[in-house]
């Protein structure tokens, strides 16, 4: 018997069971049809999806109830559609408010992490399974917070970029592939709101309700190109990866920094910055709540040294501007004090190369080799039915480009390549257009410089 899912008083949460294990979703017929032969009116082209299959799960809050959906996970059979919803934009940092879990023969489970410690429990019991999930990079690091990681991976989306697909969101793939019509009014929503909406439960189990379908089929496209062992070493790239490591200087990511051009005004940006992220963190709010952006770049640069001047700089603006007056002023005044070998650069030092647009100066034959082999590696892409992007990583063509291995050989080219971080199937499929390339370079465009009588209005 089909393990349903069940509240935390034991209730079974899932509707009767439907006609089959093939049984498609409740659904209600989209504007647009189609003529079928043996269909005596025409049937919708695309199905919505409006109600997942067993019901709208209750939500998982208690060790008890943990530990049922662990146990069901670990009876089900095949793989398991996992996903996570987090509240960017509303609460400090991207940890997952909401985990929600497909699996064949174990039935769809929606789990709250905020009262558990970590989900090593349903981590173990999904041990050796494949977990399909879409956009990967995304869920995985809130996922790691709560000692959640897969043995194997399936990530629909790369998938669906990789097989050429034109558009690759969650809802665009499934209605491409599958011919459902997935809602996503709730991506953007606070998930941190207790208790959750009904309506947001449901978009929520439908996020996960036909991930093992879309897998099949998105593995099958995939075979029928020639491109299943390509996604296949992408996910295991994924999953070697881990999790990216902090930013050195997360401070630097402040938009509309590169405005500010005085390195006292960029220590104010950082300390600003600082100031802004711990009372974000203690608050459990996202920070760009509290005084946005913009706020800290006007700050830096007026740089003022009291509390009225602060009030009035235009452009500082924020729920917290006012009543953290204080706090702010004391940031500026740190920077303000800092003595000038404390100050931090400008720029910080590069180890790729300097941008292509200079190129033509700095570097004329490199500057041939990047505009010879760049169309060349987008025609491959375009041969194979993929992004150029997803073929080679922009920056490995810019720093092969920039200084390529010497002696030039293919063995060369697929060991700077393979040291990169290129994939084996990327280094197969590009390295005899890149050595062409680099070896036969096409000459640059000769730039006319203008006159003195060009450059004179009057002439």
């Amino acid at each position: 018997m089909t393990a349903q899912p069940q509240d935390d008083t034991g209730n079974e949460a899932g509707s009767a069971p439907h006609g089959g294990p093939e049984a498609a979703p409740p659904a209600t017929s989209a504007p647009q049809s189609i003529v079928v032969e043996g269909f005596e009116v025409p049937i919708p082209a695309v199905v919505e999806l409006d109600e997942p299959r067993d019901g709208v799960p209750l939500v998982i809050s208690t060790q008890e109830g943990l530990e049922r959906a662990a146990a069901a996970l670990a009876r089900g059979t095949g793989p398991a559609g996992v996903d996570a919803e987090r509240a960017s934009g509303f609460r400090y940092g991207q940890r997952a408010f909401l985990v929600q879990i497909r699996r064949e023969g174990a039935g769809t489970w929606l789990i709250d992490p905020e009262p558990f410690d970590d989900l090593a429990i349903i981590n173990t019991a999904l041990s050796g399974v494949e977990w399909i999930i879409h956009a990967a990079t995304q869920d995985l690091p809130c996922l790691a917070e709560l000692d959640m990681w897969p043995d194997r991976l399936f990530d629909t989306e790369l998938a669906a970029r990789l097989a050429g697909l034109p558009r690759v969101g969650l809802a665009a793939v499934v209605e491409q592939m599958l011919g459902f019509s997935l809602a996503k009014e709730h991506s953007a929503a606070d998930w941190s709101t207790r208790p959750l909406p009904e309506p947001w439960l449901r978009y929520a189990a439908l996020d996960v309700e036909v991930l093992v379908e879309l897998r099949d089929e998105l593995a099958d496209l995939l075979e029928s190109q020639g491109k299943l062992g390509f996604a296949e070493e992408e996910f295991a790239a994924t999953l070697a990866a881990g999790v990216p490591a902090p930013r050195a200087d997360p401070w630097r990511r402040t938009s509309g920094v590169h405005q500010i051009r005085d390195r006292r005004q960029l220590a104010a940006v950082r300390e600003l910055w600082l100031e802004r992220d711990a009372l974000a963190q203690k608050r459990d709010i996202a920070p760009g709540k509290l005084i946005p952006d913009s706020a800290l770049v006007a700050l830096a640069r007026a740089m003022p040294g009291t509390v009225p001047q602060l009030l009035t700089t235009r452009g500082f603006h924020g729920r917290a501007a006012q009543r953290e007056a204080p706090r702010w002023l004391r940031a500026v005044s740190t920077a303000r004090n800092l003595p000038d070998d404390q100050l931090p650069p400008l720029h910080l030092p590069s180890s790729g190369p300097p941008p292509p647009r200079v190129w033509d100066d700095r570097d004329p034959e490199a500057a041939a080799r990047f505009k010879t082999a760049r169309p060349r590696i987008s025609a491959v892409a375009d041969s194979l039915g993929m992004p150029t992007e997803n073929l080679l990583t922009p920056d490995h063509l810019r720093r092969i480009a920039w200084r390529p291995p010497a002696p030039l050989t293919a063995e060369s080219l697929a060991a700077a390549l393979r040291d990169l971080g290129a994939r084996a199937w990327q280094v197969d499929q590009v390295v005899p257009t890149l050595l062409e390339a680099f070896e036969h370079p096409e000459p640059l465009k000769v730039r006319k410089k203008a006159t003195a009588d060009q450059l004179d209005p009057d002439s």
